[in-house]
């Protein structure tokens, strides 16, 4: 998904948010972001800017405290935001921690589908953080690779 710079500002408007450049940045990048992203993968996406970490990382924060942003992986104590409102689910869904190289992916929708449910557990299950460890498919294929 992606967001014009009108469509950020509206979102920033609606969210009773000041529009700025560093924050419009930040929400465009989240948009575009396949997977959820920590502040140090922000500002490599950024790249060269005029704005120091600290100002990117206290616009992530504002966007979260928003319900713009949220924060849907704390693997290893870092926080790592996607836009709330990205996708059906508000990016409300499991995600896979790659134990080798550190990527955090959503998982495929086709994947996550058997742990939605109804009952007395489904909202508990909706709101909860669920996340699979293991090596990912990028990381298999390097070990099946590897000269032994």
């Amino acid at each position: 998904m992606s967001l014009t710079k009108d469509e950020a500002r509206k979102l920033l408007h609606e969210s009773a948010l000041r529009v700025t450049a560093p924050r419009l940045a930040v929400l465009r990048v989240l948009a575009e972001a396949q997977n959820p992203l920590s502040h140090t993968e922000m500002l490599e996406r950024l790249g060269e800017t005029d704005w120091d970490p600290t100002t990117i990382y206290r616009n992530l924060i504002k966007l979260r405290d928003a319900g713009v942003a949220t924060v849907v992986s704390r693997v290893e104590g870092i926080d790592r935001y996607a836009l709330a409102g990205a996708g059906e689910d508000g990016h409300r869904h499991p995600h896979f921690v790659c134990e080798d190289c550190g990527r955090v992916a959503c998982l495929p929708a086709e994947l996550a589908a058997p742990m939605s449910m109804d009952g007395p557990w489904a909202t508990s299950i909706q709101k909860a953080t669920i996340q699979l460890r293991g090596a990912c498919p990028d990381c298999l294929e390097r070990a099946c690779e590897a000269p032994r």
